[in-house]
Protein backbone atom coordinates (compact mmCIF):
# COMPACT_ATOMS: atom_id res chain seq x y z
CA UNK A 1 0.00 0.00 0.00
CA UNK A 2 1.34 3.43 -0.94
CA UNK A 3 2.02 5.97 1.78
CA UNK A 4 0.43 9.40 1.79
CA UNK A 5 3.75 10.93 0.80
CA UNK A 6 4.11 8.52 -2.15
CA UNK A 7 0.57 9.34 -3.28
CA UNK A 8 1.22 13.05 -2.88
CA UNK A 9 4.22 12.66 -5.22
CA UNK A 10 1.77 11.64 -7.97
CA UNK A 11 -0.05 14.95 -7.66
CA UNK A 12 0.12 17.45 -10.52
CA UNK A 13 -1.12 20.80 -9.21
CA UNK A 14 -3.33 23.06 -11.26
CA UNK A 15 -2.22 26.70 -11.16
CA UNK A 16 -3.87 28.33 -8.19
CA UNK A 17 -5.34 30.97 -10.51
CA UNK A 18 -7.39 28.23 -12.19
CA UNK A 19 -8.68 27.00 -8.84
CA UNK A 20 -9.62 30.56 -7.90
CA UNK A 21 -11.39 31.01 -11.23
CA UNK A 22 -13.67 28.04 -10.52
CA UNK A 23 -14.91 29.97 -7.48
CA UNK A 24 -15.21 33.29 -9.30
CA UNK A 25 -12.40 34.95 -7.31
CA UNK A 26 -11.28 38.17 -8.99
CA UNK A 27 -7.61 38.35 -9.91
CA UNK A 28 -7.10 41.49 -7.79
CA UNK A 29 -8.37 39.59 -4.72
CA UNK A 30 -5.82 36.80 -5.14
CA UNK A 31 -2.49 37.06 -3.31
CA UNK A 32 -0.27 34.25 -4.71
CA UNK A 33 2.35 32.45 -2.62
CA UNK A 34 3.96 30.58 -5.50
CA UNK A 35 2.28 28.47 -8.18
CA UNK A 36 -0.11 26.34 -6.12
CA UNK A 37 -0.92 28.42 -3.04
CA UNK A 38 -2.51 31.84 -2.47
CA UNK A 39 -4.31 33.99 0.01
CA UNK A 40 -7.71 35.45 -0.82
CA UNK A 41 -8.28 39.03 0.29
CA UNK A 42 -11.35 39.69 2.43
CA UNK A 43 -12.32 42.24 -0.21
CA UNK A 44 -13.71 39.26 -2.15
CA UNK A 45 -16.58 39.19 0.34
CA UNK A 46 -17.63 42.67 -0.79
CA UNK A 47 -18.04 41.67 -4.42
CA UNK A 48 -21.29 40.32 -5.86
CA UNK A 49 -21.32 36.54 -5.67
CA UNK A 50 -21.55 34.40 -8.80
CA UNK A 51 -23.27 31.84 -6.57
CA UNK A 52 -27.01 32.40 -7.08
CA UNK A 53 -28.23 29.14 -5.52
CA UNK A 54 -29.14 28.85 -1.85
CA UNK A 55 -25.90 28.35 0.02
CA UNK A 56 -25.69 25.09 1.93
CA UNK A 57 -23.33 24.55 4.87
CA UNK A 58 -22.45 21.02 5.99
CA UNK A 59 -20.50 20.22 9.14
CA UNK A 60 -18.36 17.07 9.20
CA UNK A 61 -17.82 15.63 12.69
CA UNK A 62 -17.07 12.19 14.13
CA UNK A 63 -17.58 9.70 16.91
CA UNK A 64 -15.19 9.79 19.88
CA UNK A 65 -11.62 9.45 18.51
CA UNK A 66 -9.55 6.33 19.14
CA UNK A 67 -5.96 5.39 18.28
CA UNK A 68 -7.46 3.48 15.33
CA UNK A 69 -8.32 6.80 13.68
CA UNK A 70 -11.62 7.94 12.18
CA UNK A 71 -10.39 9.94 9.16
CA UNK A 72 -12.62 13.00 9.59
CA UNK A 73 -10.49 15.32 7.45
CA UNK A 74 -9.91 12.60 4.86
CA UNK A 75 -13.67 12.06 4.66
CA UNK A 76 -14.31 15.78 4.26
CA UNK A 77 -11.80 15.95 1.42
CA UNK A 78 -13.15 12.83 -0.28
CA UNK A 79 -16.70 14.13 0.02
CA UNK A 80 -15.68 17.44 -1.54
CA UNK A 81 -14.02 15.61 -4.43
CA UNK A 82 -17.20 13.58 -4.94
CA UNK A 83 -19.21 16.81 -5.19
CA UNK A 84 -16.77 18.01 -7.83
CA UNK A 85 -17.15 14.73 -9.75
CA UNK A 86 -20.91 15.25 -9.65
CA UNK A 87 -20.33 18.71 -11.17
CA UNK A 88 -21.50 20.58 -8.08
CA UNK A 89 -20.27 23.96 -6.92
CA UNK A 90 -18.32 23.18 -3.74
CA UNK A 91 -15.60 24.63 -1.52
CA UNK A 92 -14.04 23.14 1.60
CA UNK A 93 -13.23 25.24 4.69
CA UNK A 94 -10.69 23.50 6.94
CA UNK A 95 -8.29 24.31 9.77
CA UNK A 96 -4.53 24.66 9.40
CA UNK A 97 -2.45 21.94 11.09
CA UNK A 98 -0.29 22.81 14.09
CA UNK A 99 3.39 21.93 14.11
CA UNK A 100 2.96 20.45 17.58
CA UNK A 101 1.00 17.33 16.51
CA UNK A 102 2.91 17.13 13.21
CA UNK A 103 6.16 16.75 15.13
CA UNK A 104 4.58 14.89 18.03
CA UNK A 105 2.16 11.99 17.87
CA UNK A 106 -0.85 12.81 15.69
CA UNK A 107 0.97 13.61 12.48
CA UNK A 108 -0.24 15.85 9.67
CA UNK A 109 -3.80 16.99 9.12
CA UNK A 110 -4.17 17.30 5.36
CA UNK A 111 -6.21 14.14 4.73
CA UNK A 112 -4.83 10.87 3.45
CA UNK A 113 -4.60 8.46 0.54
CA UNK A 114 -6.26 9.86 -2.57
CA UNK A 115 -8.23 12.38 -0.50
CA UNK A 116 -5.51 14.84 0.47
CA UNK A 117 -5.23 18.61 0.47
CA UNK A 118 -2.21 19.74 -1.50
CA UNK A 119 0.62 20.72 -1.22
CA UNK A 120 0.62 18.39 1.77
CA UNK A 121 4.10 19.21 3.08
CA UNK A 122 3.63 23.00 3.01
CA UNK A 123 0.20 22.79 4.62
CA UNK A 124 1.50 20.60 7.45
CA UNK A 125 4.55 22.75 8.10
CA UNK A 126 4.44 26.54 7.58
CA UNK A 127 1.84 27.20 4.86
CA UNK A 128 1.80 31.03 4.55
CA UNK A 129 3.06 31.70 8.07
CA UNK A 130 -0.28 32.36 9.81
CA UNK A 131 0.70 30.42 12.94
CA UNK A 132 3.97 32.33 13.16
CA UNK A 133 2.12 35.65 12.88
CA UNK A 134 -0.26 34.62 15.65
CA UNK A 135 2.65 33.47 17.81
CA UNK A 136 4.47 36.78 17.29
CA UNK A 137 1.39 38.90 18.02
CA UNK A 138 0.69 36.96 21.22
CA UNK A 139 4.27 37.23 22.43
CA UNK A 140 4.47 40.91 21.55
CA UNK A 141 1.64 41.55 23.98
CA UNK A 142 3.40 39.42 26.61
CA UNK A 143 6.62 41.41 26.23
CA UNK A 144 4.72 44.71 26.39
CA UNK A 145 3.22 43.67 29.72
CA UNK A 146 6.62 42.85 31.23
CA UNK A 147 8.15 45.98 29.71
CA UNK A 148 5.41 48.13 31.24
CA UNK A 149 6.08 46.64 34.67
CA UNK A 150 9.84 47.20 34.25
CA UNK A 151 9.47 50.87 33.33
CA UNK A 152 7.50 52.11 36.31
CA UNK A 153 4.23 50.15 36.06
CA UNK A 154 1.91 53.15 35.73
CA UNK A 155 -1.08 50.81 35.46
CA UNK A 156 -0.25 49.19 38.79
CA UNK A 157 -0.17 45.66 37.34
CA UNK A 158 0.38 43.02 39.99
CA UNK A 159 3.11 40.74 38.54
CA UNK A 160 1.54 37.84 40.46
CA UNK A 161 -1.76 38.41 38.63
CA UNK A 162 -0.58 38.54 35.02
CA UNK A 163 -2.86 36.23 33.01
CA UNK A 164 -1.30 36.53 29.56
CA UNK A 165 1.10 33.69 28.72
CA UNK A 166 3.60 33.26 25.93
CA UNK A 167 3.01 30.69 23.18
CA UNK A 168 4.90 28.62 20.63
CA UNK A 169 3.71 26.23 17.92
CA UNK A 170 5.49 23.15 19.23
CA UNK A 171 4.92 20.64 22.03
CA UNK A 172 7.20 21.31 24.99
CA UNK A 173 6.10 20.26 28.49
CA UNK A 174 9.20 21.88 30.04
CA UNK A 175 7.81 25.33 29.22
CA UNK A 176 4.37 24.89 30.80
CA UNK A 177 5.45 26.66 33.98
CA UNK A 178 8.57 28.80 34.17
CA UNK A 179 10.06 31.74 36.10
CA UNK A 180 10.66 34.94 34.12
CA UNK A 181 12.95 37.88 34.78
CA UNK A 182 15.87 36.10 36.45
CA UNK A 183 19.40 37.50 36.25
CA UNK A 184 19.26 40.78 38.13
CA UNK A 185 17.27 44.00 38.18
CA UNK A 186 18.08 44.85 34.54
CA UNK A 187 16.44 41.62 33.29
CA UNK A 188 12.89 42.44 34.33
CA UNK A 189 10.70 41.65 37.31
CA UNK A 190 10.88 38.01 38.41
CA UNK A 191 7.50 36.32 38.24
CA UNK A 192 5.93 33.01 37.37
CA UNK A 193 4.82 32.49 33.77
CA UNK A 194 4.67 29.84 31.12
CA UNK A 195 3.89 28.82 27.57
CA UNK A 196 0.76 27.49 25.84
CA UNK A 197 0.75 26.02 22.36
CA UNK A 198 -0.22 28.55 19.68
CA UNK A 199 -3.34 26.58 18.72
CA UNK A 200 -4.63 27.08 22.28
CA UNK A 201 -3.93 30.81 22.39
CA UNK A 202 -6.63 33.44 22.65
CA UNK A 203 -5.14 35.28 19.66
CA UNK A 204 -5.83 32.17 17.56
CA UNK A 205 -9.41 32.10 18.81
CA UNK A 206 -9.85 35.82 18.17
CA UNK A 207 -8.54 35.60 14.60
CA UNK A 208 -10.80 32.61 13.86
CA UNK A 209 -13.93 34.30 15.24
CA UNK A 210 -13.30 37.81 13.89
CA UNK A 211 -15.58 38.95 11.06
CA UNK A 212 -13.14 41.55 9.72
CA UNK A 213 -10.16 43.74 10.68
CA UNK A 214 -12.25 46.12 12.80
CA UNK A 215 -13.75 43.22 14.74
CA UNK A 216 -10.29 41.73 15.32
CA UNK A 217 -9.03 45.09 16.61
CA UNK A 218 -11.96 45.37 19.01
CA UNK A 219 -11.37 41.83 20.27
CA UNK A 220 -7.69 42.51 20.98
CA UNK A 221 -8.51 45.77 22.78
CA UNK A 222 -10.98 44.11 25.13
CA UNK A 223 -8.72 41.16 26.03
CA UNK A 224 -8.22 40.72 29.77
CA UNK A 225 -4.48 40.33 30.44
CA UNK A 226 -3.87 41.04 34.13
CA UNK A 227 -5.14 42.56 37.38
CA UNK A 228 -3.82 45.51 39.37
CA UNK A 229 -2.68 45.40 43.00
CA UNK A 230 -6.20 46.51 43.93
CA UNK A 231 -7.82 43.74 41.89
CA UNK A 232 -9.00 45.86 38.95
CA UNK A 233 -8.89 44.29 35.45
CA UNK A 234 -6.27 45.39 32.93
CA UNK A 235 -7.07 45.06 29.22
CA UNK A 236 -4.75 44.85 26.22
CA UNK A 237 -5.86 48.27 25.00
CA UNK A 238 -4.06 49.87 27.96
CA UNK A 239 -0.70 48.47 26.77
CA UNK A 240 -0.88 50.46 23.50
CA UNK A 241 0.16 47.46 21.40
CA UNK A 242 -3.02 46.71 19.47
CA UNK A 243 -1.84 48.54 16.37
CA UNK A 244 1.42 46.60 16.23
CA UNK A 245 -0.43 43.32 16.80
CA UNK A 246 -2.79 44.21 13.96
CA UNK A 247 0.21 44.84 11.71
CA UNK A 248 1.52 41.36 12.48
CA UNK A 249 -1.91 39.81 11.87
CA UNK A 250 -2.92 41.79 8.77
CA UNK A 251 -2.05 39.13 6.21
CA UNK A 252 -2.90 36.25 8.54
CA UNK A 253 -6.58 37.25 8.55
CA UNK A 254 -6.83 36.47 4.82
CA UNK A 255 -7.80 32.80 4.16
CA UNK A 256 -5.42 30.47 2.29
CA UNK A 257 -6.62 28.90 -0.97
CA UNK A 258 -5.28 25.46 -1.94
CA UNK A 259 -6.69 22.40 -3.72
CA UNK A 260 -7.39 18.73 -3.14
CA UNK A 261 -5.69 15.89 -5.00
CA UNK A 262 -8.46 16.14 -7.61
CA UNK A 263 -8.54 19.94 -7.83
CA UNK A 264 -11.44 20.77 -5.51
CA UNK A 265 -10.92 24.24 -3.97
CA UNK A 266 -10.11 24.40 -0.25
CA UNK A 267 -9.79 27.36 2.10
CA UNK A 268 -7.39 26.36 4.89
CA UNK A 269 -7.38 28.93 7.65
CA UNK A 270 -6.96 29.06 11.42
CA UNK A 271 -6.20 26.13 13.67
CA UNK A 272 -7.57 26.17 17.23
CA UNK A 273 -7.53 22.81 19.02
CA UNK A 274 -10.98 21.50 19.94
CA UNK A 275 -10.07 20.02 23.33
CA UNK A 276 -8.61 23.29 24.65
CA UNK A 277 -10.08 25.90 22.26
CA UNK A 278 -13.18 26.09 20.04
CA UNK A 279 -11.80 23.80 17.32
CA UNK A 280 -13.16 25.42 14.14
CA UNK A 281 -11.63 27.09 11.11
CA UNK A 282 -12.06 30.84 10.70
CA UNK A 283 -15.40 32.57 10.31
CA UNK A 284 -14.06 34.55 7.34
CA UNK A 285 -12.98 31.37 5.51
CA UNK A 286 -16.36 29.72 6.08
CA UNK A 287 -18.24 32.81 4.90
CA UNK A 288 -15.94 33.22 1.91
CA UNK A 289 -16.55 29.61 0.89
CA UNK A 290 -20.30 30.11 1.21
CA UNK A 291 -20.08 33.35 -0.74
CA UNK A 292 -18.41 31.61 -3.67
CA UNK A 293 -19.86 28.07 -3.75
CA UNK A 294 -23.25 26.43 -3.47
CA UNK A 295 -21.99 23.76 -1.06
CA UNK A 296 -19.54 24.50 1.78
CA UNK A 297 -18.08 21.56 3.67
CA UNK A 298 -16.36 22.32 6.96
CA UNK A 299 -15.30 20.33 10.00
CA UNK A 300 -14.76 20.75 13.72
CA UNK A 301 -12.04 19.07 15.74
CA UNK A 302 -12.22 15.74 17.58
CA UNK A 303 -15.64 14.17 18.27
CA UNK A 304 -19.06 15.80 18.08
CA UNK A 305 -19.06 16.40 21.85
CA UNK A 306 -16.06 18.75 21.55
CA UNK A 307 -15.57 20.63 18.28
CA UNK A 308 -19.08 20.29 16.89
CA UNK A 309 -20.78 21.46 20.10
CA UNK A 310 -18.55 24.54 20.06
CA UNK A 311 -19.23 25.00 16.34
CA UNK A 312 -22.95 25.31 17.08
CA UNK A 313 -22.87 27.07 20.45
CA UNK A 314 -19.97 29.47 19.80
CA UNK A 315 -19.07 29.88 16.12
CA UNK A 316 -22.55 29.67 14.60
CA UNK A 317 -24.01 31.93 17.27
CA UNK A 318 -21.31 34.59 16.82
CA UNK A 319 -21.17 34.40 13.02
CA UNK A 320 -24.92 33.99 12.40
CA UNK A 321 -24.44 30.65 10.63
CA UNK A 322 -27.11 27.97 10.34
CA UNK A 323 -25.80 24.62 9.02
CA UNK A 324 -28.01 22.40 6.90
CA UNK A 325 -26.83 19.13 8.42
CA UNK A 326 -24.06 17.04 9.93
CA UNK A 327 -21.96 14.23 8.49
CA UNK A 328 -20.88 11.98 11.35
CA UNK A 329 -17.79 9.90 10.51
CA UNK A 330 -17.36 6.43 12.00
CA UNK A 331 -15.20 3.40 11.30
CA UNK A 332 -15.62 -0.28 12.05
CA UNK A 333 -12.18 -0.25 13.66
CA UNK A 334 -12.99 2.60 16.06
CA UNK A 335 -16.32 1.06 17.06
CA UNK A 336 -14.53 -2.20 17.83
CA UNK A 337 -12.22 -0.31 20.21
CA UNK A 338 -15.21 1.34 21.86
CA UNK A 339 -16.60 -2.17 22.18
CA UNK A 340 -13.53 -3.34 24.09
CA UNK A 341 -11.39 -4.76 21.26
CA UNK A 342 -7.62 -4.40 21.56
CA UNK A 343 -5.96 -2.23 18.92
CA UNK A 344 -3.67 -5.09 17.87
CA UNK A 345 -6.65 -7.25 16.88
CA UNK A 346 -8.82 -4.75 15.01
CA UNK A 347 -8.34 -6.51 11.65
CA UNK A 348 -10.03 -9.65 12.99
CA UNK A 349 -13.73 -9.92 11.99
CA UNK A 350 -15.85 -9.31 15.08
CA UNK A 351 -19.42 -8.10 14.60
CA UNK A 352 -19.95 -8.51 18.36
CA UNK A 353 -17.27 -5.93 19.16
CA UNK A 354 -18.84 -3.55 16.64
CA UNK A 355 -22.20 -4.08 18.36
CA UNK A 356 -20.52 -3.38 21.69
CA UNK A 357 -19.18 -0.06 20.42
CA UNK A 358 -22.44 1.18 18.93
CA UNK A 359 -23.54 3.07 22.09
CA UNK A 360 -20.83 5.64 21.35
CA UNK A 361 -22.21 6.21 17.85
CA UNK A 362 -25.74 6.28 19.22
CA UNK A 363 -24.83 9.04 21.70
CA UNK A 364 -23.35 11.23 18.99
CA UNK A 365 -26.38 10.76 16.74
CA UNK A 366 -28.58 11.80 19.66
CA UNK A 367 -26.34 14.83 20.20
CA UNK A 368 -26.71 15.96 16.59
CA UNK A 369 -30.46 15.62 16.88
CA UNK A 370 -30.48 17.82 20.01
CA UNK A 371 -29.42 20.70 17.74
CA UNK A 372 -32.36 19.93 15.43
CA UNK A 373 -30.20 18.97 12.44
CA UNK A 374 -30.37 15.94 10.13
CA UNK A 375 -27.40 13.56 10.20
CA UNK A 376 -25.70 11.26 7.72
CA UNK A 377 -23.42 8.63 9.22
CA UNK A 378 -20.41 8.19 6.92
CA UNK A 379 -18.66 4.86 7.30
CA UNK A 380 -15.02 5.43 6.39
CA UNK A 381 -14.42 1.96 4.99
CA UNK A 382 -11.24 -0.08 5.47
CA UNK A 383 -10.21 -3.18 3.51
CA UNK A 384 -10.61 -5.40 6.59
CA UNK A 385 -14.26 -4.42 7.17
CA UNK A 386 -16.74 -7.25 6.62
CA UNK A 387 -20.28 -7.00 5.27
CA UNK A 388 -21.62 -8.42 8.53
CA UNK A 389 -19.87 -5.70 10.56
CA UNK A 390 -21.12 -2.96 8.24
CA UNK A 391 -24.67 -4.34 8.37
CA UNK A 392 -24.65 -4.01 12.15
CA UNK A 393 -23.94 -0.27 11.84
CA UNK A 394 -26.34 0.32 8.97
CA UNK A 395 -29.22 -1.35 10.80
CA UNK A 396 -28.70 0.68 13.97
CA UNK A 397 -28.53 3.96 12.01
CA UNK A 398 -31.83 3.15 10.31
CA UNK A 399 -33.40 2.41 13.72
CA UNK A 400 -32.22 5.81 14.99
CA UNK A 401 -33.49 7.74 11.95
CA UNK A 402 -30.04 8.58 10.64
CA UNK A 403 -29.04 8.20 7.00
CA UNK A 404 -26.07 5.91 6.32
CA UNK A 405 -23.52 5.70 3.52
CA UNK A 406 -20.26 3.86 2.97
CA UNK A 407 -17.26 5.68 1.57
CA UNK A 408 -13.92 4.46 0.19
CA UNK A 409 -12.43 7.88 -0.49
CA UNK A 410 -9.01 6.99 0.96
CA UNK A 411 -8.33 4.41 -1.74
CA UNK A 412 -10.49 5.75 -4.57
CA UNK A 413 -10.67 9.49 -4.04
CA UNK A 414 -13.86 11.27 -5.06
CA UNK A 415 -15.25 8.23 -6.89
CA UNK A 416 -15.19 6.31 -3.62
CA UNK A 417 -17.38 8.95 -1.93
CA UNK A 418 -20.13 9.28 -4.56
CA UNK A 419 -22.63 7.29 -2.46
CA UNK A 420 -21.90 9.56 0.51
CA UNK A 421 -22.24 12.74 -1.58
CA UNK A 422 -25.64 11.63 -2.90
CA UNK A 423 -26.81 10.81 0.62
CA UNK A 424 -25.73 14.28 1.79
CA UNK A 425 -27.53 16.02 -1.07
CA UNK A 426 -30.68 14.03 -0.49
CA UNK A 427 -30.66 14.49 3.29
CA UNK A 428 -29.71 18.17 3.41
CA UNK A 429 -31.95 19.64 0.73
CA UNK A 430 -30.80 18.13 -2.57
CA UNK A 431 -31.48 20.34 -5.55
CA UNK A 432 -34.39 22.11 -3.87
CA UNK A 433 -34.16 25.22 -1.74
CA UNK A 434 -35.51 23.59 1.38
CA UNK A 435 -35.20 25.35 4.71
CA UNK A 436 -33.92 23.43 7.73
CA UNK A 437 -34.78 24.02 11.36
CA UNK A 438 -33.17 27.20 12.67
CA UNK A 439 -30.07 27.18 14.85
CA UNK A 440 -30.95 25.67 18.23
CA UNK A 441 -28.11 26.16 20.75
CA UNK A 442 -27.98 24.04 23.90
CA UNK A 443 -28.29 27.00 26.24
CA UNK A 444 -29.27 30.66 26.38
CA UNK A 445 -26.49 33.16 26.97
CA UNK A 446 -28.47 34.76 29.81
CA UNK A 447 -28.44 31.54 31.86
CA UNK A 448 -26.03 31.26 34.83
CA UNK A 449 -22.59 29.92 33.89
CA UNK A 450 -23.06 26.86 36.09
CA UNK A 451 -26.28 25.96 34.26
CA UNK A 452 -24.62 26.35 30.86
CA UNK A 453 -21.84 23.96 31.89
CA UNK A 454 -24.30 21.43 33.28
CA UNK A 455 -26.47 21.56 30.15
CA UNK A 456 -23.52 20.80 27.87
CA UNK A 457 -22.14 18.09 30.18
CA UNK A 458 -25.50 16.34 30.39
CA UNK A 459 -26.62 16.76 26.78
CA UNK A 460 -23.29 16.13 25.00
CA UNK A 461 -21.35 13.88 27.37
CA UNK A 462 -24.17 12.09 29.17
CA UNK A 463 -22.87 13.20 32.58
CA UNK A 464 -24.96 12.81 35.72
CA UNK A 465 -23.68 16.06 37.21
CA UNK A 466 -20.81 18.55 37.36
CA UNK A 467 -18.56 19.18 40.37
CA UNK A 468 -16.67 22.45 40.84
CA UNK A 469 -13.43 22.81 42.78
CA UNK A 470 -12.96 25.68 45.24
CA UNK A 471 -10.79 27.38 42.63
CA UNK A 472 -13.57 27.08 40.02
CA UNK A 473 -16.11 28.51 42.48
CA UNK A 474 -13.78 31.46 43.05
CA UNK A 475 -13.54 31.92 39.27
CA UNK A 476 -17.34 31.96 39.03
CA UNK A 477 -17.56 34.78 41.56
CA UNK A 478 -14.94 36.80 39.66
CA UNK A 479 -16.79 36.23 36.36
CA UNK A 480 -19.99 37.55 37.94
CA UNK A 481 -18.18 40.54 39.43
CA UNK A 482 -16.64 41.52 36.08
CA UNK A 483 -19.90 41.05 34.17
CA UNK A 484 -18.93 38.11 31.93
CA UNK A 485 -21.86 35.86 32.85
CA UNK A 486 -23.43 36.20 29.40
CA UNK A 487 -20.50 34.73 27.47
CA UNK A 488 -20.78 31.26 25.85
CA UNK A 489 -18.70 28.47 27.34
CA UNK A 490 -15.81 26.57 25.74
CA UNK A 491 -15.27 23.34 27.67
CA UNK A 492 -11.75 21.90 27.59
CA UNK A 493 -12.08 18.14 27.97
CA UNK A 494 -10.30 14.90 27.12
CA UNK A 495 -11.00 14.07 23.44
CA UNK A 496 -10.70 10.29 23.81
CA UNK A 497 -13.79 9.87 25.98
CA UNK A 498 -17.28 11.29 26.32
CA UNK A 499 -16.35 11.78 29.98
CA UNK A 500 -13.48 13.80 31.43
CA UNK A 501 -11.58 10.53 32.05
CA UNK A 502 -9.61 9.71 28.86
CA UNK A 503 -9.54 5.99 29.73
CA UNK A 504 -13.32 5.52 29.50
CA UNK A 505 -14.35 4.40 26.01
CA UNK A 506 -17.77 3.62 24.60
CA UNK A 507 -20.65 5.46 26.27
CA UNK A 508 -19.85 6.08 29.94
CA UNK A 509 -22.84 6.54 32.19
CA UNK A 510 -23.51 7.84 35.69
CA UNK A 511 -20.32 9.91 35.89
CA UNK A 512 -19.52 13.36 37.17
CA UNK A 513 -17.48 15.96 35.26
CA UNK A 514 -14.95 17.83 37.40
CA UNK A 515 -14.32 21.52 36.66
CA UNK A 516 -11.06 22.78 38.11
CA UNK A 517 -10.90 26.33 36.67
CA UNK A 518 -12.80 28.76 34.44
CA UNK A 519 -10.71 31.21 32.40
CA UNK A 520 -12.05 34.47 30.98
CA UNK A 521 -11.21 34.90 27.27
CA UNK A 522 -12.89 38.27 26.82
CA UNK A 523 -11.26 38.93 23.45
CA UNK A 524 -12.39 35.64 21.97
CA UNK A 525 -15.72 36.16 23.67
CA UNK A 526 -16.09 32.94 25.67
CA UNK A 527 -15.25 31.31 29.00
CA UNK A 528 -12.78 28.40 28.91
CA UNK A 529 -13.92 25.68 31.31
CA UNK A 530 -10.99 23.44 32.26
CA UNK A 531 -11.88 19.88 33.23
CA UNK A 532 -9.81 16.85 34.24
CA UNK A 533 -6.10 17.10 33.49
CA UNK A 534 -6.31 19.11 30.27
CA UNK A 535 -3.08 21.00 29.48
CA UNK A 536 -2.81 23.99 27.14
CA UNK A 537 0.75 22.96 26.24
CA UNK A 538 1.09 19.31 25.10
CA UNK A 539 4.25 17.27 25.54
CA UNK A 540 6.10 15.11 23.04
CA UNK A 541 5.70 11.31 23.15
CA UNK A 542 8.59 8.95 23.84
CA UNK A 543 9.15 8.52 20.09
CA UNK A 544 7.99 11.75 18.41
CA UNK A 545 7.28 11.82 14.70
CA UNK A 546 10.03 14.43 14.43
CA UNK A 547 12.50 11.52 14.57
CA UNK A 548 11.37 10.33 11.12
CA UNK A 549 11.13 13.66 9.24
CA UNK A 550 14.01 14.68 6.98
CA UNK A 551 14.91 16.33 3.69
CA UNK A 552 16.23 13.97 0.99
CA UNK A 553 17.26 15.35 -2.40
CA UNK A 554 15.42 18.55 -1.61
CA UNK A 555 12.13 16.78 -0.77
CA UNK A 556 10.58 16.49 2.70
CA UNK A 557 10.13 12.86 3.73
CA UNK A 558 8.78 11.04 6.78
CA UNK A 559 5.61 13.09 7.30
CA UNK A 560 2.48 11.08 8.11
Amino acid sequence: MKTDVEIAAEFTPRPIQEIAATLGVHEEDLLPYGRDLAKVSLSALDRPSANKARRKLVLVSAITPTPAGEGKTTTTVGLGQAFTQLDKSVCLALREPSLGPCMGVKGGAAGGGYSQVMPMDRINLHLTGDFHAITSANNLLASLIDNHIYFGNDLGIDPRSVLWRRVMDLNDRSLRNIVLGLGGKFQGTPREGGFDITAASEVMAMLCLASDMDDLRARINRTLVAYTYTGEPVFAESLNGTGAMMALLRDALNPNLVQTFEGTPVLVHGGPFANIAHGCNSVVATKLAMHMAEWTLTEAGFGFDLGAEKFFDIKCRMADLDPDGVVLVATVRALKMHGGKDKANLADPDAGAVEGGLPNLEKHIESVQKFGKPVVVALNRFATDTEEEIAVIRTRCEQLGASFAESDHHGKGGKGAIELAKAVMESFGGEESLETAGLRPLYDLEEPVVEKIKKVARAMYGARDVAFTKAAEKDLKLIEKLGYNNLPICIAKAPSSLSDDPALRGRPRDFEVGVRNIVINSGAGFLVVLTGNIMRMPGLPRKPLAHSIDVVNGEIVGME
